[in-house]
């Protein structure tokens, strides 16, 4: 079982940053322990890049991107049943799956609509470039928020798949029982903003709130290149 580090102040309140850079400038601080070699810091694009920018920084520490997407129910893009990892293995909601009225022939055809999705999102983040072996290192992954967790426990698994001695995940809001879920597959998870509660929505946490585009994010990536090469 890993270890939760939240903050206490913030357990259950909405609205408790203003945007996703605060949210990062609020977890860096708390991770700074974290500063030194053999640190490996993916964010989880869109909103996970701002928040992780911001621990980048402060820890002076290379950011790279891991390409993880939710496997979407077919009538509905706002919920899925699933998530796909860089390397196409899928981790499924079985909870979702024997409630929902699909057949695997429909199951495989969301899974292969997000393979293509995926492919696109790594030649726009990533350009191609392979992932690293992360053979007894640490990798901290960073996202602005967990919900059903889907999309974590596949950056997740792809990470411990590529080697990763020690797994960190890094959220400024999440789901007490999604939290409590993913707490046995990583060494630390930092959460300052815990919710419990019947419903969860990640945007219920920041004042300021909206859908980042690719070329957001790539400008984000493109300044924080800029800063390091200065």
């Amino acid at each position: 079982m890993g270890k939760l580090i939240e903050d206490p102040a913030l357990r259950d309140r909405i609205h408790v940053f203003f945007d996703r850079s605060s949210a990062g400038q609020h977890l860096a601080a708390q991770l700074s322990k974290e500063r030194g070699d053999g640190l490996h810091l993916f964010a989880i694009p869109a909103g996970g890049v701002p928040v992780a920018v911001e621990i980048a920084r402060a820890l002076s520490t290379p950011l790279d991107l891991i390409i993880v997407r939710k496997i979407q129910l077919p009538w509905t893009t706002e919920a899925g049943f699933g998530a796909l990892d860089p390397a196409g293995q899928a981790i499924f909601n079985e909870d979702m799956l024997r409630r929902m009225p699909m057949t695997p022939e429909e199951i495989e055809a969301q899974v292969q609509k997000t393979a293509t999705v995926m492919r696109q999102r790594e030649a726009v983040f990533r350009g191609g470039k392979p992932y690293a072996r992360l053979d007894g290192q640490t990798a901290m992954v960073v996202d602005d928020g967990l919900a059903s967790g889907y999309t974590m426990r596949a950056a997740l698994q792809f990470l411990k798949a590529q080697g990763a001695a020690r797994l960190i995940v890094a959220v400024p809001t999440g789901s007490e029982r999604t939290v409590w879920e993913l707490l046995p597959l990583v060494d630390e998870l930092h959460c300052p903003n815990v919710r419990g509660g019947f419903s969860f929505a990640v945007a219920d946490a920041y004042e300021n709130w909206y859908d980042l585009t690719e070329d957001e994010v790539l400008a984000i990536l493109a300044a924080l290149k800029t800063e390091t090469e200065i």
